[in-house]
């Protein structure tokens, strides 16, 4: 008969659970500064006691909430990131809902009630799931109504998020548009690999160099072009908080001396892709707002900006269409497109 183990190996094998009050206290001295929000997040995200222990470890010594988590929200959807994998930023939410009301309005949608996105968290999983078994399209016609009164079914909208990361802008516009024909592309193999979770059944991603890895066939019929390109110049890469410089990919971050290397690369080529009414939307900052108009204007493209003070977010965006005058499409209010 083996021996019962004694009271200090139980201890060992089973630690006690911290208290909510201990959790925020190793937080703070951490110098976490919503320590409470954190505090709730890992308890109510960890299985057990020792996980909850392990993730608060990650997270005291400068782990980014999100990597400890396996998720970060984004436009209300809970999108899947893992250590190594570039966060999501509140900020790029602009982007994703300039792009959604952009959407709408090239498909015909401009009239109807835009509804935006609940903030509820969505788990990749449920994604998929959703897609695998989606709840009734009123314009299908296998709905139970006579097809004869349904409205004739629209096109999908053909999107194109390059420099992907997550995936997350593109999971976004998949969740508010529903008809999107998606297409993804980042160069590191550990976002593509997220990003093709995020997606699930909603698209493609490819791994490769911006356009690269594109099928020809999307050549001038891409509506919406997104881009969250890196745009942080190489010498203040270092100037940035360690969750970001130090667990974040570099490929991520780097724009080159100006920060707009990649930017540039993206907006010369753009031309080629979009649809005759298509639209090319670019994150960058506001100090380099003109430089990447100008590219804009120099690449045969309209340019307008769009920003919201409330996100600190800065989009550019540009249409091929010569009969725009630039001013007549205002930018799109920070709520508006869902």
């Amino acid at each position: 008969m083996s021996a019962s183990p004694s009271p200090l190996s139980r201890s060992i094998a089973s630690p006690a659970p911290l208290s909510r009050s201990v959790v925020v206290t190793r937080l703070r001295a951490a110098g976490c500064v919503f320590a409470e929000d954190e505090a709730e997040l890992l308890i109510s995200t960890a299985p057990t006691p020792a996980d909850l222990a392990t993730m608060v470890e990650r997270r005291v010594t400068g782990l980014p909430l999100e990597h400890v988590l396996g998720w970060a929200e984004f436009c209300g959807l809970r999108i899947a990131v893992t250590p190594g994998v570039f966060v999501p930023r509140r900020r790029t939410e602009f982007l994703a809902r300039q792009a959604t009301a952009l959407a709408r309005q090239t498909a015909g949608l401009t009239d109807e009630v835009v509804t935006p996105v609940q903030h509820r968290l969505v788990s990749p999983v449920d994604q998929a799931t959703a897609s695998a078994h989606p709840t009734a399209d009123p314009t299908d016609s296998t709905d139970s109504t006579d097809s004869t009164d349904q409205a004739p079914s629209r096109p999908r909208t053909v999107v194109v998020d390059l420099c992907c990361g997550s995936g997350a802008v593109g999971a976004a516009l998949v969740a508010a548009l529903g008809r999107v024909e998606l297409h993804a592309v980042d160069i590191d193999p550990a976002e593509v690999r997220c990003a093709r979770r995020n997606v699930a059944a909603g698209g493609q991603v490819y791994e490769g160099d911006l356009y690269e890895p594109l099928p020809a066939r999307l050549r001038g019929r891409v509506d919406i072009l997104v881009a969250s390109a890196p745009y942080v110049p190489t010498e203040a890469i270092g100037l940035l908080p360690p969750e970001a410089r130090i667990y974040e990919p570099w490929v991520a971050l780097d724009g080159g001396a100006d920060g707009l290397d990649i930017v540039r690369r993206v907006i010369a080529e753009a031309s080629q892709w979009l649809a005759p009414d298509g639209y090319l939307l670019v994150e960058t900052s506001e100090r380099q707002a003109p430089q990447t108009v100008e590219t804009f204007t120099r690449n045969g493209l309209i340019p307008r900006v769009a920003g919201s003070d409330d996100l600190d977010a800065t989009v550019v965006i540009g249409t091929l269409n010569s009969t725009v005058v630039i001013g007549t499409r205002p930018a799109l209010p920070e709520g508006s497109g869902g």
